[in-house]
């Protein structure tokens, strides 16, 4: 049997174009001998993602993102769907996550399942919750570069200061300031020496003297009989006791005879008499005016 030309083209173009459907979907990573379940997520912004993106689950590939429309008079424009293998079950609490797929600024998509499984599945067409998982970028601009904002604030602000502690002067003033007293602490410390090698020694010296003398007079002290000069101390105490508690001697006599004592008390009691007749003598011969001119003045 003779094969025409035309049916060996047509056979051939049709084996290119089987080759060329299979070799398109082997390169998007798309098993069409595998069956797979789709699910579908909203989105109020896809930040870059495109149909083709992968699917992981903790970091490994399970499906791809198959479609991407889009409704613009909704608040959640973008409708994403998924397909994965259908061996895998997505248990009721799973969330579609929109994450950075790499440093390039790729996205993708990441099942995160609960942390408790459920014993419940989600079903071929349901519809999964979503959320924006913000990449290493959006970290930077949210957290190090706002800081650093704050941080070229300061500076800014920092170099306005002096900008005008210069224009006024202040700031040479204040390192006029700093340099007299580094000289003054250089003076200090040339004066600090001098007394630590000159008259430091002498004075240490006559602290060593010092504490000698203090020492000898110390062993002078613990030598004297200290017991023998109380004793004469009560000595003398005692002698002068029985001096005054003896009726012989004079100061006994004062002491202890109080006859002697009454006489003296009389004596004393008519000369303090005789001394205010005498001065009222006196008082009256002043108040005569011929015996007060005869008085010498």
């Amino acid at each position: 049997m003779r094969i025409s030309r035309e049916l060996k083209v047509g056979v051939l173009a049709v084996l290119c174009a089987v080759i060329l459907y299979f070799g398109l979907n082997f390169l998007k990573g798309i098993n069409i001998f595998k069956s797979t379940y789709s699910y579908v997520g909203q989105y109020e912004n896809v930040s870059g993602l495109t149909e083709q993106a992968p699917v992981l689950i903790k970091g490994y590939q399970v499906g791809l993102v198959e479609s991407i429309n889009y409704d613009f008079t909704q608040p959640m424009a973008f409708t994403v769907a998924v397909s994965i293998s259908k061996n895998i079950q997505l248990p009721e609490g799973t969330q579609m996550a929109l994450v950075a797929n790499g440093l390039l600024g790729g996205m993708a998509i990441e099942l995160q399942l609960p942390n408790v499984a459920s014993a419940n599945v989600y079903q071929h067409g349901d519809t999964l919750s979503t959320l924006i998982v913000p990449g290493l970028f959006e970290t930077l601009e949210q957290g190090v570069l706002a800081k650093l904002d704050s941080v070229l604030g300061g500076a800014n602000t920092l170099v306005a200061s002096l900008n005008n502690s210069l224009e006024e002067g202040s700031l040479y003033q204040t390192l006029a300031n700093v340099e007299q007293i580094t000289s003054d602490l250089k003076v200090s410390g040339a004066d600090l020496r001098h007394l630590t090698n000159k008259q430091l020694p002498t004075i240490m010296a006559k602290v060593d003297t010092t504490i000698t003398g203090f020492a000898a007079l110390a062993t002078e002290v613990s030598e004297v009989n200290i017991v023998g000069l109380v004793d004469s101390v009560q000595g003398v105490i005692s002698g002068v006791n029985q001096a005054m508690n003896s009726h012989d001697g004079t100061l006994g006599l004062l002491l202890n005879d109080k006859t002697l004592y009454d006489n003296l008390n009389v004596a004393l009691e008519d000369l303090d008499r005789a001394v205010i007749n005498v001065d009222s003598i006196v008082m009256s011969i002043k108040a005569r005016p011929f015996i007060r001119k005869k008085l010498p003045k």
